[in-house]
């Protein structure tokens, strides 16, 4: 009679020792290739704002053939020098020779313009150039310094412009490698102690959150190489902020499960495998949702929104594997010593509904049991209420200048050169056109409102450009005949200076005009330009994902839940409280921080990391309600659920508040507008919505919010 033999005890222990221990190596060699890309992301990232336009937009098509017009690629940086006096011919000289002098300083071009007086001589402006190729930031720093120590006394010396202002970025994003991943870490840290009261716990869980960051940052890395994604710094950011903050959630919910299945069982491995069943399921379908929800960015006309989706969805996926593989496999290792010093003792007489019956949770669930109605009535009123200042969110863009926070020499310097010269000079508006259109559409620039001067590249002029005046092309040094304009393509480039600066409203107004008076004539870029396609880009962005977005969530929900009332109150609640959470940032950016307004993809970021991680929270909740009202009935489900999931999803819902809210660090508009957004709005959504709309919400209508599925006809319901 033959039999299946059974492994040995030996080799059962030997699997049970290799299992975690390859699971392990495998992550920390993933940690170990991926780790030193932290600090490679600048090869494959550009804050470029033109990159990041759609193919089709004029903009791109103009930025894309400005190298045609020139013998180098080159970004302008504006030299602006102002004094509270007459600046004197020798004071302009001795200025000539140091801005000629950092002609020297590698990276910056040999052909500059010299600085020319203002109409009031109470300024000067010059025009350097900096190599594309080179590390503009680097070499727009050493220019500073060159020129602050060179600069003849009495004088204030800035370097504004193109180059100017990507210095300011790249520096202002310097601190996202370092500052802003440790105040992370240290924040997630902090909180990790206080929930767990255990000193080893933290390290495994941020062992597991580190782990999956680099991981993700390794293979997003390489897409960006390959030019399948774009990379910028808020990119970066959300994505180092998202990978923590997503696997620090999952791992809480998995040690909230393994410390009750060590309760339960008496040895670890049974706990473990007890654990890792109750979990799989709720950290799949929420990560699978916020996905879902991360990829309807795919249908972005802007290139970085498109790319935010997929880099970070792939951020969530390895948080999701970290967080169901390395984590438990860690854990398994260190057994009950992983929460020492509260060991979690087995009990085999341990009284499973406990739980369900003390704490905070337990009591708002018997308030809720009490008075429903009254309850979810109330949390809607302090909604609404916030929802109500949400018109004075002013999401309509804002000036470029505008983008870094505190120090920007860049911003300084545009602000005097709008003071002292047309506020449009080193920003000009590139008009392409064909050889034979030219005459005609330097006339209608010239008559255009708000243009200053107009010019045509000539690559022969001393300052590649002629100036085009009502009497025709004119040389720039008075006497000499005029420069023949650069032909390429047959086309040629002008390029005209507005009279407001490059980044306000009023440039924006101009360069609208002039498209229309253009319109099948001529291809309109530049700085304003960009601003205008990125601008309408953004709300067409806003207007065609925000619906997206809710109806995957929606058909998310409704398999998962298996009914469709349930579905809709977790999304009309999770809107709801998005709503209120951007009228309160719009009151707190209005006058407390006093912000100049929005960008419009804030909005639209702010509302997929909300309603996808608002609805992360709720599933975890409804879920575990759903499997509660099949022993209990649907009302006592809902309090059980309530009771059981309280604790774990509130710490998880101020971990990610906390580590949204760290991107505050960086002194970027953006940035600091999308952690208060985001915490805040996942602080309401935890201890306001999901903690008491939705189950008195849920209550108060009992089983019908399983409709159309046969639970709403439980037995248990009936006898409820």
């Amino acid at each position: 009679m033959s039999r299946t033999e059974s492994p040995s005890p030996i080799v059962c222990r030997i699997i049970r020792i290799l299992m975690p221990a390859l699971i392990i190596l495998v992550w920390f060699a993933a940690a170990s290739i991926g780790g030193p890309y932290f600090g490679r992301v600048a090869e494959v990232s550009s804050n470029d704002q033109t990159s990041f336009l759609p193919s089709s937009a004029d903009a791109t098509h103009v930025q894309k053939r400005l190298a045609e017009f020139s013998t180098q690629d080159a970004i302008p940086a504006v030299v602006v020098v102002t004094s509270t006096e007459t600046i004197t011919d020798q004071q302009l000289n001795d200025l000539n020779t140091a801005i000629g002098a950092t002609t020297s300083i590698h990276g910056v071009l040999a052909k500059y313009s010299p600085a020319l007086r203002s109409d009031d001589k109470l300024a000067a402006e010059a025009f350097l150039f900096i190599d594309s190729n080179a590390e503009v930031s680097d070499v727009v720093t050493e220019v500073r310094a060159e020129l602050s120590a060179a600069t003849p006394r009495g004088l204030s010396t800035y370097v504004a412009g193109p180059a100017g202002l990507s210095a300011d970025l790249v520096i202002a994003f310097g601190g996202i490698d370092s500052i802003l991943l440790l105040a992370a870490l240290g924040a997630v840290f902090v909180i990790l102690l206080i929930v767990y009261r255990s000193l080893l716990l933290p390290i495994v869980v941020l062992t597991t959150s580190m782990f999956a960051l680099c991981a993700a940052l390794l293979s997003v890395w390489w897409l960006a190489k390959a030019e399948l994604l774009t990379l910028n710094g808020q990119i970066q950011g959300i994505l180092f902020i998202l990978v923590i903050g997503a696997a620090t959630d999952y791992s809480l919910l998995y040690t909230a499960r393994y410390r009750e299945e060590l309760r339960r069982h008496p040895d670890k491995l049974s706990a473990t495998k007890a654990a890792w069943r109750g979990t799989i399921e709720p950290i799949a379908a929420s990560g699978g949702t916020v996905i879902a929800g991360l990829l309807c960015m795919l249908a972005s006309e802007l290139n970085s929104n498109r790319s935010l989706g997929p880099v970070a969805a792939i951020g969530v996926a390895f948080a999701m594997l970290a967080a169901l593989t390395l984590l438990p496999a860690l854990l398994y290792v260190f057994g009950r010593a992983a929460f020492w010093p509260t060991n979690p003792h087995f009990d085999a007489e341990r009284d499973e509904g406990a739980a369900t019956h003390t704490g905070i949770y337990s009591r708002i669930g018997q308030l809720i049991r009490r008075a429903p109605r009254l309850v979810w009535i109330g949390s809607t009123l302090i909604l609404v209420a916030g929802l109500a200042f949400l018109p004075q969110l002013s999401a309509d863009g804002v000036p470029q200048s505008k983008f870094v926070l505190g120090q920007s020499e860049a911003r300084d310097g545009q602000a005097a050169l709008a003071e002292h010269f047309p506020g449009g000079s080193g920003s000009p508006v590139y008009v392409l056109t064909a050889q034979a259109d030219l005459e005609a559409v330097a006339h209608t620039l010239l008559a255009a409102g708000g243009v200053s001067a107009v010019s045509v590249t000539a690559t022969d002029s001393p300052t590649g450009q002629a100036s085009i005046t009502d009497a025709g092309i004119q040389s720039p040094i008075p006497g000499q005949p005029a420069p023949v304009p650069t032909v390429s393509g047959g086309d040629v480039l002008i390029q005209a200076t507005l009279s407001a600066q490059a980044d306000s409203a009023e440039a924006q107004d101009a360069v609208r005009a002039i498209r229309t008076d253009l319109a099948g004539m001529a291809l309109v870029g530049g700085t304003t330009a960009t601003s205008i396609d990125t601008l309408d880009a953004a709300i067409h962005d806003r207007n065609v994902i925000i619906p997206l977005v809710l109806v995957v969530i929606l058909l998310i929900l409704m398999l998962l839940l298996r009914a469709i009332v349930a579905p809709l109150i977790l999304i009309v609640t999770t809107v709801l409280s998005f709503g209120a959470a951007m009228g309160v940032s719009a009151l707190v950016f209005n006058h407390v921080l006093q912000f100049p307004g929005a960008d419009p993809t804030v909005p639209l970021y702010g509302f997929i990391f909300l309603v996808a991680l608002g609805v992360d929270y709720n599933i975890f909740l409804m879920s575990r309600v759903r499997e509660e009202s099949r022993n209990y009935g649907t009302r006592q489900g809902i309090l059980r659920g309530l009771a059981i999931t309280g604790g774990v999803i509130t710490s998880a819902g101020i971990v990610l508040a906390a580590t949204f809210g760290v991107l505050g660090v960086i002194p970027i508009l953006f940035l600091v507008q999308l952690a208060f957004i985001v915490a805040f709005g996942v602080l309401l959504d935890t201890l306001l919505v999901r903690t008491l709309l939705v189950p008195a919400l849920a209550y108060d209508i009992g089983p019908g919010i399983w409709w159309p599925s046969k639970l709403r006809h439980s037995e248990k319901d009936q006898v409820e």
